[in-house]
């Protein structure tokens, strides 16, 4: 009885031995890499920058991604009135279009008020002064409310505004932040094609720095295998050090990616100035943090685990 129970309480201590034996072997690779500090740094590094390139890409693509969606939600309607059309008919149009549900607010930009606005942005004072009369028509600025804020609905109200006998022409000011989205998303599927090639890099890399470990300590490993060492017990030391080596570079790329927004801050808000608004950068965010990190540490030790599962094959015992 006193046996079983020796027996069982080993039993439960095995996680515990087991937990205690990898920080153990975790901790005994940091120390390896540590003793060679300019090695390492210099894996590091590449690591590093490797790993920021995609994520820098994201970061920016998701900047350029808030910025368009923020001038697609101020984007307005603009109606150019034929040129039959008068003060009236353009009164009469606001008062209609004020009460549908796609509207938020109706402003009536004058032939007045457009030559003076055109007049004082254009330059060409003398000759404008030179026209017999003003060219130009009634314009309603239409900002639509939150219910055609999504893009199907939009082009619907669009098209019945072209439908209008006063209408001459409509333009959507957010045509040019759908091209601009689409090129967006093309640059966001271009960094993960990036993220992907760069993926590929890091496993060589790695492979490449655990290949030179294992051929420096070929005659270690060798003893090991004599006294009986399993494949598992020496691969061990290995892994660590690859998942150490992917777990350092995702840490200074996500430094790398920080310290480059702080340094674009600046000149992004001088810019953002210039138009009376703020646009403060979008950093990285915990999930995007944890992927960075993690997928450092998986590549890493990926990488490992292929280098020292075929290197060990063509180590054997003397």
């Amino acid at each position: 009885m006193t046996g079983r129970r020796r027996r069982t309480a080993r039993f439960h201590e095995l996680p515990r031995v087991w937990l205690r034996h990898q920080a153990q072997n975790a901790l005994a690779a940091l120390g390896r890499l540590l003793r060679t500090p300019l090695p390492t740094f210099m894996t590091v590094a590449v690591l590093g920058v490797a790993l920021a390139l995609p994520g820098g890409l994201y970061v920016i693509t998701a900047n350029v991604e808030a910025l368009a969606l923020g001038w697609e939600r101020n984007a307005a309607l603009s109606v150019f009135m034929t040129p039959e059309a008068g003060e009236a008919d353009a009164r009469l149009l606001a008062q209609r279009l004020r009460r549908r549900a796609e509207v938020a607010a109706v402003h009536i930009i004058t032939p007045q008020e457009a030559l003076a606005e055109f007049r004082a942005y254009s330059g060409f004072d003398d000759v404008l002064a030179g026209l017999p009369e003003n060219p130009l028509p009634f314009v309603l600025s239409i900002a639509p409310s939150p219910v055609a804020e999504d893009a199907a609905a939009l082009e619907r109200f669009s098209a019945e505004l072209e439908a209008l006998p006063q209408t001459d022409l409509v333009r959507h000011d957010a045509h040019w932040v759908r091209r601009f989205e689409a090129i967006v998303h093309l640059v966001q599927r271009l960094a993960v094609v990036l993220a992907a090639v760069l993926a590929l890099a890091l496993l060589l890399i790695v492979g490449n720095t655990i290949r030179l470990e294992i051929e420096n300590r070929r005659e270690e490993i060798r003893i090991m295998e004599l006294v009986g060492a399993t494949h598992a017990f020496i691969r061990r030391p290995f892994l660590y050090a690859g998942f150490w080596y992917g777990l350092l570079g995702g840490v200074l790329a996500c430094i790398l990616v920080i310290a480059g927004l702080l340094l674009l801050q600046a000149p992004v808000s001088r810019i953002a100035a210039l138009y009376q608004t703020r646009f403060p950068l979008i950093g990285l965010s915990l999930p995007v943090l944890v992927a960075m990190l993690s997928g450092g540490a998986l590549l890493g030790y990926l990488g490992s685990w292929l280098a020292v599962t075929r290197h060990l094959r063509a180590i054997r015992p003397i």
